[in-house]
């Protein structure tokens, strides 16, 4: 897939979504995150025994936010709020955002299109790495996971679906930029355009298999697409 792809993306696209763990933001390249998922096991292994020792087989904290409600109420409100913590720990040592992003959140709005975080992660930790780097202006709203819902989270499209009300935009006319299988499984539950973002090796193949409209190795080649006229 090459530039006319993206540009005809482009062209049908009325409102911009960045997913932001990946074309924003490196979240945990500070605080790694087998780090925070072996704390947020730990804490699990207080509410249900058995289940913190599930936990304790994966390095994804998302995965243990998952598997939280199997312990009932109050292990998912605790996984929740201890991850929300640590989400805005890591993103203050995340670094600065992904080389290109700035250029294509300040395209986005220079081209006159609405513009929005759609996150898995916490919508604290989005804001609180937006205020960090000046980039709250960029961005016409921000919708991170539901608390204490991670049912909802991508490749459910309820983020997506939320965002295009926010911003008084059909689905359809939305475009996702994400570097996740699940951010294009969610973009094409609900009729939109997804724009994969292959940040490392292999990605591009699985991003086009499940289905991405078209595929780009580097933000810079999204903010130049998106100052086209």
């Amino acid at each position: 897939m090459g530039s006319s792809a993206l540009s005809e993306v482009l062209e049908a696209t009325r409102a911009v979504l960045f997913d932001f763990d990946g074309p924003i933001c490196d979240v945990f390249a500070g605080s790694p995150a087998p780090d925070v998922a072996r704390h947020l096991a730990e804490t699990l292994a207080e509410y249900d025994a058995a289940l913190g020792t599930k936990a304790h087989g994966t390095d994804d904290p998302m995965e243990i936010l998952r598997l939280a409600p199997q312990g009932g109420e109050p292990s998912l409100r605790v996984i929740e709020e201890e991850l929300t913590k640590a989400e805005v720990t890591a993103v203050r040592l995340a670094g600065p955002p992904i080389p290109g992003a700035v250029a294509a959140l300040e395209a986005a709005r220079s081209s006159g299109r609405k513009v929005a975080i759609v996150s898995n992660n916490s919508t604290a930790c989005v804001r609180a790495f937006l205020m960090l780097h000046g980039l709250r202006h960029l961005v016409d709203t921000v919708v991170g996971r539901a608390p204490y819902w991670p049912d909802a989270m991508k490749p459910d499209p309820h983020s997506l679906l939320m965002a295009a009300s926010q911003l008084e935009t059909r689905p359809r006319d939305c475009t996702l930029i994400g570097d996740s299988v699940t951010d294009v499984e969610a973009t094409k539950a609900t009729g939109g355009r997804s724009i994969g973002f292959a940040n490392k090796p292999g990605k591009d193949r699985a991003l086009a298999d499940a289905g991405a409209d078209v595929v780009v190795t580097t933000m810079a080649t999204v903010a130049e697409a998106l100052g086209s006229p």
